[in-house]
C-alpha cells in the first residue's frame, strides 16, 4: 500500500518533544493536534501547535476536547497522565527507550503505527550513518578522555544510558557507565560527591535539565579542584533539548556537540602531556586520603 494514503491515527497528541520532532521529520506534522509545553524542537511546532502538557502533568480535559485518536508519552513518569487518559477512553502509547538502539526502534515503531514505515526506515538510515561516521572519527582520536556527564547538580545525577552510549560513540570513556545503565534518575544519584574526584574525569559535560550550567558553582565543590577536568578548564555545557531528549535530537545535534567537545579535549590532553598518544595517563594524578577528605 502506498504511503501517500494516510493510514493510522490522524489526530495525535505528543506529551514529549521527541515524538513531535520525529513526526515533523517524517513529514507528518499535520497529524499533531497537541504538544508538550517544553517542546522547542522543531521551532515551528511551538508556534503552530497547542500546548497541553508539562512533563509529569497535563491538561486532561483539554486533551480530551481535542479528540485525539492517539496520545504518545514517555516512561513511567507519565504513567499517571496515561492512566487518566485511558480512563477517559483515549488510546495511549507510552514509549520507554533508554539506549541508542531503543531510540532507533521507537522511531521505527512510530513509523509503523502511522503507516510511514519506509520514511521511518529512511530516517533511521540517516541516523545510523551519522553514528557510524562518529565511530570512525573517534577511532582516529589520539586518546580516549574520561567524561563525567552531569544531568543534575543537586543532588548530583549522572547521565542516562543513551547519553553514556553517545559519549562512547564520540570517542570517550563514560566515568559512570555503571550508573548510566539504571533507568530512573533517582538510581543515578551520586551520593558521595567525592566519588567524582576518585574517578578523575578529564572532561565534565553538564546538561542540567533546562537549568543553565554554572561552572563557578562546580569549581566551589569541596575537593574538586584536583579533578583533571577542572584543573585544565575542560568544563562544557550541552543544551538539554539537544542531548536529554531520547529521539532524533540526541542522535544528531547532541552527538555532534559531543564529538566536538571530546575531539578538542583529546587533542588538548595529548598536547599538554596528560595522556600519551596511546591514551594512557602520562603521570598519576593526585589522590586524597580519607583523612584529607572534606
Amino acid at each position: 500500500m502506498s504511503e501517500r494514503r494516510r493510514t493510522g491515527p490522524q489526530r495525535i497528541v505528543c506529551l514529549t518533544e521527541e515524538t513531535t520532532e520525529t513526526l515533523y521529520l517524517l513529514g507528518e506534522q499535520d497529524r499533531i493536534v497537541g504538544i508538550s509545553g517544553f517542546t522547542v524542537r522543531p521551532p515551528q511546532a511551538r508556534r503552530e501547535k497547542p500546548k497541553v502538557s508539562a512533563f509529569t502533568s497535563a491538561k486532561i480535559e483539554r486533551i480530551v476536547a481535542l479528540k485525539p485518536d492517539l496520545v504518545l508519552g514517555f516512561s513511567d513518569l507519565q504513567a499517571g497522565i496515561a492512566a487518566d487518559l485511558i480512563r477517559a477512553g483515549i488510546e495511549v502509547h507510552v514509549f520507554n527507550q533508554r539506549g541508542v538502539g531503543e531510540i532507533l526502534e521507537s522511531i521505527a515503531m512510530l513509523g509503523r503505527m502511522i503507516g510511514t514505515h519506509a520514511r521511518a526506515q529512511a530516517l533511521i538510515g540517516r541516523l545510523r550513518r551519522s553514528i557510524d561516521d562518529a565511530r570512525r572519527a573517534a577511532s582516529q582520536l589520539p586518546c580516549r578522555p574520561r567524561v563525567y556527564f552531569e544531568e543534575w547538580d543537586d543532588p548530583l545525577i549522572c547521565g542516562i544510558r543513551w547519553v553514556g552510549e553517545l559519549v562512547e560513540i564520540a570517542g570517550a570513556e563514560n566515568c559512570f557507565a555503571d550508573l548510566a545503565a539504571r533507568p530512573a534518575a533517582k538510581e543515578r544519584i551520586i551520593a558521595d560527591p567525592y566519588e567524582v574526584v576518585r574517578r578523575a574525569p578529564d572532561v565534565l559535560i553538564a546538561s542540567w535539565c533546562g537549568k543553565k550550567f554554572n561552572p563557578a558553582r562546580v569549581r566551589e565543590r569541596p575537593g574538586w579542584e584536583s579533578i583533571p577536568a577542572l584543573r585544565h578548564e575542560r568544563l562544557f555545557e550541552i543544551k538539554s533539548s539537544e542531548i536529554l531528549q531520547p529521539g532524533p535530537a540526541a542522535l544528531t545535534d547532541g552527538l555532534s556537540r559531543l564529538r566536538r567537545i571530546i575531539a578538542d579535549s583529546a587533542h588538548d590532553m595529548v598536547e599538554n602531556g596528560a595522556r600519551d598518544p596511546r591514551g594512557r595517563r602520562s603521570a598519576p594524578l593526585p589522590r586524597r586520603t580519607g583523612r584529607d577528605r572534606p
